[in-house]
């Protein structure tokens, strides 16, 4: 049999050569539900506004793994005591953290399975690898989970400074080009620690800690809410709607078998059969899918994948208030005369956006002060920004079809 080396290396743009630890994590990498991430776009369809925004959610978990690494030597370092088992088990729970994501990432969140959200997904996908590699994967399971003794190893995958934040938004800033949302991640490691039981963070670092906490903030309202991308999404959960509709009711629409299936059964199935056609699908189903659908002989449903294939996006505003059910109503009329339909909801959509740079209540951070007391990073006396960081910004998100633009 021929030898396979299998302590390999990526080279990585943003964080530069990334090396497989041991031959576990080589075998879990090669999986086909892991390499279905080569296939899944990490920023959804911001491509529509950002046209470097194509890296893959691939991309991340590598990278996620890699910064992971560096933590863990960090925390040895200052004689955090990490056995070579656990140390296993955190690189493979924050590998596998995102394995769940469906095509696009969070844009069909919650519209190919019901009610089913990325993080229970990539849980039961867990478990469904941990049966293949006998048992290998028990540990990592209780991390991601947060049943391990040790919490700050849970935190280290998931939390609000958590390797899943550092790497994402390093490289969606880098990909973008918005720079407003690159970090140093290297530094922000450096000045981890643990006391109690806690992830926490060294006095020395609470200054990069809010330029993170201000970065994630600016990445939400340039990036991940912007209001073009966002209409772009809304456009494709709307052509999904569309095609369930067709669908259910006897009509025809193309669809690989796996895009199909969810088309076609309103997920009652079992939860086995659900994933089992879930881990086939990738952004290449949908866009062979949206190419079809713009012949389609329904008005909705070509016009809105005409939208998306020809980048002829809807009009999109972001309001301070909410605008009245009065106008939205006025809006879907004028749309469904123009398309001559009867229906004109689909064409009109407004959804609140909520964002909390920092959240003290869920996972908060704690600033280590010389003498070893924790202060929560907001009330620390060093703090400048994160008292301000606190509050929850919201406005709402429009988008209709304007009937005098041609599209």
């Amino acid at each position: 049999m021929e030898y396979v080396n299998k302590l390999k290396v990526f080279n990585d743009p943003v964080h530069g050569f990334i090396s497989i630890p041991n031959e576990l994590i080589f075998d879990i990498i090669q999986h086909p539900i892991f390499q279905r991430l080569r296939r899944i776009c990490q920023t959804g369809l911001t491509e529509m506004v950002y046209p470097g925004a194509k890296h893959s959610r691939f991309h991340h978990a590598l990278g996620a793994m890699f910064l992971m690494q560096k933590a863990i030597e960090e925390l040895r370092a200052k004689n955090v005591e990490i056995t070579d088992e656990e140390k296993n088990g955190v690189l493979c729970a924050i590998l596998l953290h995102d394995i769940g994501h469906g095509p696009f990432s969070h844009t069909l969140e919650n519209t190919l399975i019901e009610d089913l959200y990325h993080e229970k997904i990539s849980l039961f996908l867990m478990e469904k690898l941990n049966a293949e590699f006998s048992g290998e994967l028990d540990l990592a399971i209780q991390i991601f989970k947060g049943e391990y003794k040790k919490q700050f190893l849970t935190q280290l995958v998931s939390s609000q400074l958590d390797m899943d934040r550092l790497d994402y938004l390093k490289r969606d800033s880098f990909f973008t080009g918005v720079v407003e949302g690159n970090i140093n991640p290297d530094r922000i490691i450096s000045t981890l620690n643990v006391k109690d039981d806690l992830l926490v963070v060294d006095s020395k670092g609470i200054y990069s800690i809010e330029k993170y906490l201000t970065a994630r903030m600016f990445m939400y309202w340039q990036v991940y809410n912007h209001r073009t991308s966002y209409t772009a999404e809304v456009l494709l959960t709307q052509a999904f709607r569309r095609a369930k509709e067709i669908s259910r009711n006897g009509g025809k629409v193309f669809a690989t078998d796996a895009l199909g299936y969810f088309l076609q059964n309103d997920t009652k199935d079992s939860l086995k059969n659900q994933l089992d056609q879930f881990i086939k699908l990738d952004d290449s189903d949908v866009w062979a899918s949206l190419k079809e659908w713009q012949y389609h002989e329904d008005v909705i449903l070509s016009f809105l994948s005409r939208c998306l294939i020809n980048r002829k996006l809807l009009v999109s505003k972001i309001f301070t208030e909410a605008v009245s059910d009065e106008e939205l109503k006025k809006l879907e009329i004028e749309a469904a005369g123009y398309l001559g339909i009867e229906n004109g909801d689909y064409f009109v959509h407004q959804s609140p956006i909520r964002v909390i740079p920092y959240d003290k209540t869920k996972s908060p951070i704690f600033i280590m002060n010389k003498d070893q007391s924790l202060q929560e990073i907001s009330v620390s006396p060093l703090q400048i920004l994160s008292e301000h960081l606190l509050n929850p910004i919201e406005k709402y998100h429009l988008c209709y079809l304007d009937v005098k633009k041609k599209i």
